[in-house]
């Protein structure tokens, strides 16, 4: 055979003889980190779905937390460095999306754990937002979903009324940004859970603005009436709370019992997210 014949028959990647192994090590590689990169655009999802196995779903929470310890130390250095409080700020809400369970199919249940991921996460947030006056939108984006996930898992309507207002102004910050149907629709929503009902509906008139069909602007309002019904819902709960811990303060009631018992009143139609117990 010529050897011009033999050229035409090399591989792109030869994987015979010892190369093999070599090859290999670098596919694994290179997988790992498209599925870390993942993790820092999505939600909190089972990161088995994306890995595989319990072994490099371990080994990704550990690199998430070493990656964290790390940055912690320059920052101590510099505790104002946006830069390094944006670089934590993805590595805690990395590590608690990869800290959630799948008790049934469909179903994302984040862990005690995970959850106080995301509760340093927004720490780190609002210390981010001190520190700079020119907030990136896709950090915005990230720590929207991030809070409003906390509000789901919040443990009294109280915290869960903290989490939706902060979740509603970073999405404030990426609507303006970037608004199109989805960023005005999501901010509509979490502007309801604030109690804030003119704004929500200014919001969800701009995105029917953007709506390409009737369709989608009878959807729109359909899906704004059904969440304004929760949240009215949920209005009275913190009413409630406020009231019961006014009692407490004043010494004319005790914590607990059924009126301190929190609700979610967010439903699955939003993020659907749950607390693992």
């Amino acid at each position: 055979m010529a050897k011009g014949d033999k050229d035409e028959h090399k591989m792109l990647f030869d994987i015979r003889g010892k190369r093999k192994n070599v090859v290999k090590v670098v596919y694994g590689i290179l997988a790992l980190l498209m599925g870390l990169s993942l993790l820092l655009v999505v939600g909190p999802a089972p990161l088995a779905d994306i890995f595989g196995t319990q072994d490099a779903v371990e080994q990704a929470n550990e690199q998430f937390e070493e990656q964290a310890e790390r940055i912690e130390v320059k920052l101590k250095k510099d505790p104002n460095d946006p830069e390094l409080l944006l670089a934590l700020m993805n590595a805690r809400v990395s590590a608690g999306n990869g800290l959630v369970e799948e008790p049934t199919p469909g179903q994302v249940a984040l862990t005690v754990e995970g959850r106080e991921q995301y509760q340093q996460a927004s720490s780190i947030w609002s210390e981010y937002l001190k520190a700079t006056s020119e907030p990136t939108t896709g950090a915005a984006e990230k720590m929207a979903r991030t809070l409003f996930t906390l509000a789901e898992t919040s443990r009294s309507s109280r915290e869960a009324e903290a989490n939706v207002k902060a979740a509603a102004e970073a999405q404030q910050m990426v609507a303006e940004e970037r608004p199109n149907l989805n960023t005005l629709a999501t901010l509509a929503v979490y502007r309801v859970f604030t109690f804030d009902y003119a704004g929500a509906r200014a919001a969800n008139e701009e995105a029917k603005q953007l709506a390409t069909s009737k369709f989608q602007r009878q959807q729109l309002d359909k899906n704004l009436d059904e969440y304004l019904k929760n949240a009215k819902g949920f209005e009275e709960q913190v009413k409630e709370e406020e009231t019961l811990e006014k009692a407490v303060q004043e010494g004319e009631g005790s914590q607990g019992g059924e009126n301190g018992a929190f609700q979610n009143p967010f439903g699955s139609g939003i993020g659907g997210t749950t607390l693992s117990e």
